[in-house]
């Protein structure tokens, strides 16, 4: 919550009159939120962790209920990407990926849904990405721990709601934050992603916006571009096609970057 989607989020919730519980890494970003948050007429709690660390998620869901009573709603938010061919990846860069974007999301999860069950409702809620539908060359891995988190949500919606507890994931598109930063940190060359189209970009505050509708009607998927969803859509029910149009886009990209070479570097990490 220290950033980008989170941190909007947490805003629009204080907003809309929700206390809020923040965890993330950087103490110093919290607490930059949390002023925010009770700027906004709102009640806020933080605590500095990394949600890869189950330990992390279960101080996070007991503080809730200690300070507000319950815990109605969890958005399993963190991830990162880098842009590297999946034959390139190292082993324990590929463990570390679905460790923070996967396994992050499910340890929030799992301490947040007994509560719930007991409480007969609740809303969970998993930041995905418009990739957990077609795979992006060179994010391949980043889209595969996307996919985990859409399927998860799909079934965990089914299992739950007969017991008042909704499910969602939201599919965002390219937005605006330090997700590309990180990559390109990790990644050394980012020619896919340096070279998106500003069309397909949104700020943390459109998506934050849909998270907030979402939680008023609750519903099974939460895009943020009708074009892009029907276009993922199409790719999956024609692969050739959505093939067709993913090579040309990458042939394009790597022509745009200087001196690129014909993959980009693996991350140094």
């Amino acid at each position: 919550a220290s950033s980008g989607i989170g941190a909007a989020s947490a805003l629009h919730a204080a907003r809309a009159g929700m206390p809020v519980v923040a965890l993330a890494r950087r103490a110093g970003k919290l607490e930059e939120l949390a002023a925010q948050v009770r700027a906004a007429g709102s009640r806020c709690e933080i605590l500095t962790g990394d949600v890869a660390d189950p330990g992390a998620s279960a101080k996070a869901v007991a503080l809730c209920i200690e300070r507000f009573g319950s815990v109605y709603t969890v958005f399993a938010n963190a991830g990162y990407g880098v842009e590297v061919p999946v034959h390139e990846m190292t082993e324990p860069d590929l463990r570390a990926m679905f460790e923070v974007n996967f396994f992050g999301s499910m340890h929030l999860v799992r301490e947040a849904v007994p509560h719930m069950l007991k409480a007969r409702a609740g809303h969970v809620i998993m930041c995905s990405s418009c990739l957990a539908k077609f795979s992006l060359p060179y994010f391949g891995v980043y889209s595969a721990t996307k996919a985990a988190q859409n399927h998860i949500a799909r079934a965990m919606k089914l299992e739950l709601e007969p017991f008042g507890v909704h499910v969602s994931s939201v599919h965002p598109v390219g937005t605006r934050t330090e997700f590309f930063d990180t990559a390109q940190k990790l990644s050394g060359s980012t020619p896919m992603i340096k070279h998106s189209g500003e069309a397909f970009m949104q700020s943390p505050d459109v998506v934050a916006a849909a998270i907030l509708r979402c939680l008023r009607r609750p519903k099974s998927e939460v895009w943020t571009s009708r074009f892009v969803r029907i276009g993922m859509a199409i790719c999956t029910a024609f692969p050739a096609l959505g093939d067709m149009g993913v090579r040309r886009m990458v042939k394009e990209r790597m022509g745009k970057q200087a001196g690129a070479r014909v993959a980009p570097h693996a991350p140094a990490r």
